[in-house]
């Protein structure tokens, strides 16, 4: 029953809400009980100022829903207007500092759900100008802290917060594993208003007291069902145990598992549960993802996938694999055929993944070919299609796939090739998401229906023309060098180049020149031996001095000749014939090479 004096109520008939017995009438931001439950089932009267997208969704734009004019104005520098119904719905009761749980599809906006308000509650310099705060009030460590859990999301995110703060000039700093230590301490001591981070380096930083973590007013943890499956909830808890115990936690995800709903009974107050979804979007998948499903055979899935590759009104492209080799190799063929393809897995350094990334969302590359790490987070315009080469695990991971292409309103393709041995796999997906597919097609990259269902044209081969090969390629954008662990060595020797060798900022940029390797070499102890061998005696002596040190070390003198402890073989590995044997060179203890090599005297 909705209550005359609850502005949620009263903007949103459709919004069902608890009003229980503490209810506090008069309350103007989320909703009218202690432990208010908002969940969006339908759709909504559009309201009197609302603007109106074109596709028949009535959206409400930021400016009317109370962010300060700098975040407005910031916005509306980058065409962001009208708000998306989880922004919508999230912004009134963040805005207030009420606890929030934010439940919607990939795709749908939930970045801006908990960054505007993260924004707009932070106290920088711009507030004192404009009377909102004093010089004194500021503080001087970091006000909120945004926990994801990959490198990739985590740069994104921190480019979505700039974005929103750049009129304000809100100090956003990105901290995560794969760079220096040095350049994120910097900043922290320079002063930071938003931390975002990965759970891994900010809890090595809080430990280390570089990360003063007692002002944070605001913490939101994003992506919290992929910190459960990666294993971050224990680090994610420990940093929450480091926060004043006063604050307001937002945690939003498109998935809700139990355990993180267990996480957030411990550590939220009250919070509000907001499931949002657009109002003719009704399925577990975003309505606008055209989605189609092949059985494919894997010695044909390159050929399959370059021919999709060159279907009409194709944009950028991504191809999710289930493992890094694949990953690689699969980058690796397609660049063989024209494709310009870059590659984003575990095995690169996290230069090589950045340089990939950028590429991509710059145009030089339009094919990006990844492994998981890449399926949340990655938010870049133009991505019409979205393959899965190898079926993903189970259904979160096809969602979240999936979702990197139809966002925000758009549309998109996604195709998905699947092994006669995961038959069974998809089959569970299909069920859990309600997906209705049915059995896949068994399909070549010959079969008539591929070219007929992705508008492939007729005639299409596995290779790109030389006419369409236009993007500059992986090897237009530079490698940044991030001051990673062992010199950037990881990010060459395991193809953070690519892919054919053709980009000329790979193997050869992040290795050390030869000059700087020289005198290391020259400082290497070196091993200097002397034998001499005596025949003569009852049982054959070995001599061996051995002098380990510098070229500028002394010279060792030479033992007399009584002095010299002979070493039978007996006492001491045969030394001729080594290498090789697991056995320690004694032919005695090798059946299968007895009455070889020397024989002992005694036997």
């Amino acid at each position: 029953m909705a209550d005359p004096q609850c502005r949620p109520c009263v903007r949103d008939p459709s919004v069902r809400t608890n009003h229980g017995a503490g209810a506090r009438p008069g309350r103007e931001d989320a909703g009218c009980g202690p432990r208010a439950r908002t969940s969006r089932t339908g759709a909504r009267p559009p309201p009197a100022s609302a603007a109106h997208t074109g596709r028949g969704i009535v959206l409400t734009t930021f400016r009317e829903l109370g962010l300060l004019p700098e975040t407005a104005e910031a916005l509306e520098a980058v065409g962001i207007i009208e708000a998306f119904p989880i922004q919508e719905m999230t912004l009134p009761v963040a805005l207030s500092g009420h606890d929030v749980i934010g439940q919607a599809k990939t795709g749908t906006g939930k970045t801006l759900g908990f960054g505007l308000p993260i924004i707009d509650r932070v106290r920088v310099l711009a507030d004192v100008d404009a009377g909102r705060t004093t010089a004194a009030e500021l503080p001087s460590s970091p006000q909120a802290l945004v926990v994801v859990p990959t490198r990739e999301l985590c740069t994104q995110v921190t480019n979505d917060l700039q974005t929103a703060g750049k009129v304000r000039n809100v100090r956003v700093l990105a901290i995560y594993g794969g760079r220096a230590y040095e350049p994120q301490v910097e900043a922290l001591q320079k002063g930071v208003d938003v931390v975002v981070g990965t759970p891994g380096r900010l809890l090595d930083l809080a430990r280390q007291r570089k990360l003063d973590l007692s002002a944070v007013r605001c913490l939101v943890l994003d992506e919290a069902d992929e910190m459960l499956d990666l294993g971050f909830l224990p680090d994610v808890e420990k940093i929450m145990t480091m926060l004043p115990a006063k604050r307001q936690t937002m945690l939003f995800s498109a998935t809700m598992p139990g355990q993180v709903i267990s996480l957030a009974r411990r550590y939220m107050s009250q919070p509000t549960h907001i499931r949002a979804a657009a109002p003719d979007d009704t399925g577990a998948t975003v309505a606008s993802v055209e989605q189609h499903i092949f059985r494919a055979h894997s010695l044909d899935k390159v050929e399959l996938v370059s021919r999709i590759l060159q279907a009409e009104g194709r944009g950028l492209a991504m191809i999710f694999c289930r493992t890094k080799r694949t990953a690689a190799d699969v980058a690796d063929q397609l660049t063989q055929r024209g494709f310009a393809a870059g590659a984003v897995h575990g095995d690169l350094g996290q230069g090589a993944r950045e340089q990939a990334l950028r590429a991509f969302r710059n145009g030089k590359v339009d094919v990006l070919v990844c492994t998981d790490v890449a399926a949340r987070g990655i938010d870049v315009e133009g991505v019409t299609h979205v393959m899965n080469y190898q079926c993903p695990e189970d259904e979160k991971t096809y969602l979240h796939r999936i979702g990197r292409t139809g966002r925000a309103g758009a549309s998109g393709t996604a195709v998905t090739l699947v092994d006669w041995d995961d038959m069974p796999r998809w089959a569970l997906i299909n069920k859990a998401l309600s997906l209705g597919l049915g059995e896949p097609e068994e399909t070549y990259s010959t079969s008539p229906h591929l070219y007929e269902l992705l508008h492939i044209a007729p005639g299409t081969k596995g290779v790109l023309p030389r006419a369409d090969r236009t993007r500059a390629g992986l090897g237009a954008e530079a490698i940044e060098d991030l001051g990673e662990p062992g010199g950037g060595r990881k990010s060459a020797d395991r193809g953070a180049t690519g892919r054919g060798g053709r980009d000329g900022g790979g193997r050869g940029d992040s290795r050390r020149p030869a000059a700087a390797e020289a005198p290391a070499e020259e400082a290497r102890p070196r091993r200097e031996r002397s034998r001499r061998r005596t025949r003569g005696g009852a049982a054959d002596a070995v001599q061996v001095v051995e002098t380990v040190g510098t070229a500028a070390a002394a010279p060792v003198a030479e033992a007399p000749a009584d002095a010299v402890t002979a070493v039978t073989e007996e006492t001491a590995p045969h030394r001729q014939g080594r290498r090789g044997r697991g056995d320690g060179g004694d032919p005695r203890r090798d059946p299968h090479r007895r009455g070889t090599g020397r024989r002992d005297p005694r036997s």
